[in-house]
């Protein structure tokens, strides 16, 4: 046969590019176009190994499959149907998928209940566990073992079963997310490289249909935050009481009323090489903290941090803008590059805790769903956790915080005002 094009998405060329792997896993929210890609592949993989004479099955498992309609046949029908020489290549009936030479077939179980009765199966080529979030420590404790074939192939090259997982995360901690989560899954005694896993979302799917479209922002609009983010972006369906901004926090689009609106604010914090140099603008309206615009990167030099920031903060040199007091030399400078109107903030002992608690004073922080380093931050930022109990400690960790230290300089003199003049901060237009 002369060589036909597949086409899959760029990101997970990469997988099935690299060569004895174990594990080819990949995890991600909705729409990403992992499941159709893994169903076209077993395909693919089941067409090589029936022309080189390989007999085997192909195993496709998911945690409950109380019949084939919960199982992945008709996704892995739809792919083989797509292709003209796959479909010309396999038999496909209401209940099996096998190659025309009767060499390769399709079998499919579930592992709750079904476990024991693979042992019986024949040679296993493949074994493919889709919705993997849910399978158990001792499923794959069972399974895994199963999955052992080495076979010598007519080409000379060493073939051993391949385990191939896909899933839409939910619990950092679930048995599938601590095997197979890491980008690359290591051989604990060589340190040998024997899986890989490649995050996708939709964002990642070249082919991510309109209509989906349309329910992911319906969804965005509709949805908390972290729910959102377990649907569409593979981020853990987590609310940890660490969380210091837990449910104080809204991502959306928005555009500010310069006329009626309380600002702009702007806030700066330094950084260089590791930590970013971060920028924000904020707003004030209806008890609410909006932040509409961010900058920041890694590395930046001072001689070009204004112009970086003017491209990125709308109006930077005409408002105020307060930074980090302890680099002064730093203000100094971009004072003298044409950012006039910087200053530092006073800051002081407790000064993270007390700026922390007068955010949180606000009904909502609203950002900009382009500010996205700023969303991640407020995702991630906590309180410190003890390592023994697990409970929440009234610390702040200091970590995957550049853009919030940003806002709280943003927001100082408010802050201070509003202590001195004992008010509410949706009470302050007109103050400045």
């Amino acid at each position: 046969m002369s060589q036909v094009a597949i086409e899959l998405p760029p990101k997970l060329i990469p997988l099935f590019s690299k060569p004895n792997l174990r594990y080819r896993c990949s995890k991600g929210g909705r729409g990403s176009g992992k499941t159709r890609t893994f169903a076209l592949m077993t395909a693919i993989k089941g067409y090589m190994f029936a022309e080189m004479g390989v007999s085997g099955t192909l195993l496709c498992a998911r945690e409950f499959m109380n019949s084939l309609s919960d199982s992945s046949m008709e996704e892995i029908k739809q792919a083989i149907r797509a292709v003209p020489f796959l479909n010309d290549y396999y038999e496909m009936g209401e209940n099996y998928i096998r190659s025309k030479n009767r060499l390769v077939d399709y079998s499919f179980c579930g592992l709750r209940h079904n476990l024991d009765s693979i042992k019986s199966k024949a040679r296993i080529l493949l074994a493919w566990i889709d919705e993997a979030e849910s399978v158990s420590v001792m499923a794959y404790r069972k399974l895994l073992p199963t999955v052992r074939e080495e076979i010598t192939l007519p080409t000379g090259e060493r073939f051993i079963s391949e385990i191939w997982i896909t899933w839409n995360p939910e619990k950092r901690n679930s048995p599938t997310a601590e095997q197979f989560g890491n980008p690359e899954i290591l051989d604990p005694d060589t340190g040998e490289m024997i899986g890989m896993c490649v995050e996708m979302n939709y964002i990642d799917n070249p082919w991510f249909p309109q209509v989906l479209e349309l329910e992911r922002r319906k969804d965005r609009s509709n949805l908390d935050d972290a729910t959102y983010r377990w649907i569409w972006e593979g981020a853990y369906l987590e609310h940890s009481d660490a969380q210091i901004f837990k449910d104080k926090y809204e991502i959306k689009d928005f555009e500010a009323d310069p006329q009626k609106w309380d600002g702009p604010y702007i806030g700066i914090d330094f950084g260089f090489a590791q930590d970013p140099t971060a920028c924000l603008r904020v707003w004030i309206h209806d008890d609410c903290v909006w932040i509409d615009h961010e900058a920041g990167r890694v590395g930046l030099e001072l001689d070009d941090t204004v112009p970086y920031l003017e491209k990125r903060i709308p109006d930077i040199r005409k408002y105020p803008s307060y930074a980090d007091n302890a680099r002064p030399e730093s203000i100094s400078h971009l004072k003298g590059k044409g950012l006039i109107r910087i200053k530092a903030v006073e800051k002081g002992k407790g000064s993270v805790e007390d700026g922390v608690e007068f955010i949180k004073s606000f009904k909502k922080v609203i950002i900009h769903t382009r500010c996205k380093q700023t969303a991640y931050e407020f995702r991630e930022y906590s309180y410190k956790k003890d390592r023994l109990t697990d409970e929440v400690l009234p610390i702040v960790v200091d970590k995957d915080n550049h853009y919030i230290d940003a806002l709280r300089y943003a927001l100082e003199k408010i802050m201070k005002r509003k202590k001195g003049l004992n008010i509410r901060p949706d009470a302050l237009k007109g103050l400045f």
